[in-house]
């Protein structure tokens, strides 16, 4: 029997993210003992993958996930479905279908280990040293989140929101460090939207957006935060009241301006996020205040396992997912409109309008291969 197939494989410039390119090789299809093949059928596309381009190299290790073999192109991580075309592996059968990480290509060879009725982890040599949380993937025929009409808003939003959901909770286990007004940069973001509906309006707290002014009215009306400025309007602010800085946008002259605009008064400065920037931090030893902090999900997931034990993590999280997803879903929301596409030359385009900035807040893109 033949099992031959193309590997298509789409991968980015690590020093110009919005540079694509598709590379093709045939592959036999020959499985080796523990090994699955996996055929990547829809992923999704948002801020959040430039984010994982931009940081490829820093302290999550994004590019060593799917190595290209080539030092100056990656492979840009994407979340989303694939389906078992080949399996050496007991517990993991021809036909099942996952949801996880993958890269944006048409297939991906696994080594599964940790086969369990929820799923499995990627026991590849090379993800051994890298976070677990993203060498998980879960089997759809046993996930309470899954519901197989609702696929497009689970890629999107789980990603995203398991993001937002726990940096609400950092930010509120940690008593907001403080701050009576918290603000939020690249408000139009979907984590950083995300984060605001995770956080509800509550008394004592001012939840203030950043944005720019093509977004400005998109944010204003998505009616969780508490208040909208335009970045030119942030020195408005009253510089003496305590400040928690949450940062989505990577705009080092943003930064500088908050820092010596609220000076002592700002409490922590929170870097959530980037599309734009390919390093971590410009330089922020003159900065006056805190020091900036990477903010990274999965060590607030860590302690909220050994705080309240995983499965309670799981059905907080399931349930306020839940209720985002059913926000979204609804006909007109003022929340996201799905933007569909297939092909690999329609991810490339919408990497580059990511990348540039133009895609409108309100798209969601997901991508059918």
């Amino acid at each position: 029997m033949n099992n031959a197939f193309t590997l298509t494989r789409l991968e980015t410039r690590k020093n110009a993210l919005g540079t694509t390119r598709v590379v093709a090789t045939p592959d036999d299809g020959a499985l080796q003992p523990g090994e699955v093949l996996m055929k990547i059928g829809r992923f999704s596309l948002t801020t959040n993958n430039i984010t994982y381009a931009a940081f490829g190299d820093a302290v999550m290790k994004y590019w060593q996930f799917f190595p290209t073999g080539d030092a100056d192109w990656g492979h840009m991580p994407a979340w989303g479905f694939a389906d078992v075309v080949a399996s050496s592996v007991e517990g993991v059968a021809v036909g099942e279908r996952f949801y996880g990480y993958f890269p944006i290509a048409s297939h991906l060879r696994m080594q599964p280990v940790r086969v369990t009725a929820r799923g499995f982890y990627d026991g590849a040599a090379h993800r051994s040293q890298l976070v677990s949380a993203y060498n998980q993937y879960m089997r759809c025929s046993n996930d309470v989140g899954y519901v197989a009409a609702l696929e497009d808003y689970q890629m999107l939003v789980r990603p995203l929101f398991i993001t937002s959901f726990m940096l609400a909770d950092f930010l509120e286990d940690n008593a907001f460090f403080g701050a009576t007004q918290v603000v939020v940069s690249s408000a139009s973001s979907k984590t950083a939207f995300g984060t605001a509906f995770c956080l509800g309006k509550r008394e004592g707290l001012q939840l203030i957006a950043a944005t720019s002014a093509d977004n400005r009215a998109f944010v204003e009306g998505l009616g969780c935060y508490d208040r909208t400025l335009g970045y030119e309007e942030i020195e408005s602010l009253p510089a003496g009241v305590p400040t928690l800085y949450v940062d989505f946008s990577g705009n080092d002259d943003l930064r500088a301006t908050i820092h010596h605009h609220f000076g002592a008064a700002l409490v922590y400065d929170c870097y959530a996020g980037s599309a734009q920037k390919t390093e971590f931090l410009g330089d922020t030893a003159a900065l006056p205040g805190p020091t900036p902090q990477l903010y990274f999900a999965p060590v607030q997931i860590r302690k909220r396992n050994a705080d309240w034990g995983p499965q309670e993590v799981n059905r907080r999280f399931n349930e306020a997912q839940g209720n985002f997803i059913a926000e979204l879903s609804l006909p007109g929301n003022r929340w996201m409109t799905l933007a569909r596409g297939e092909g690999f030359a329609h991810a490339q385009a919408v990497i580059a309008k990511l990348h540039a900035g133009k895609v409108d807040p309100h798209e969601a893109h997901v991508i059918a291969i």
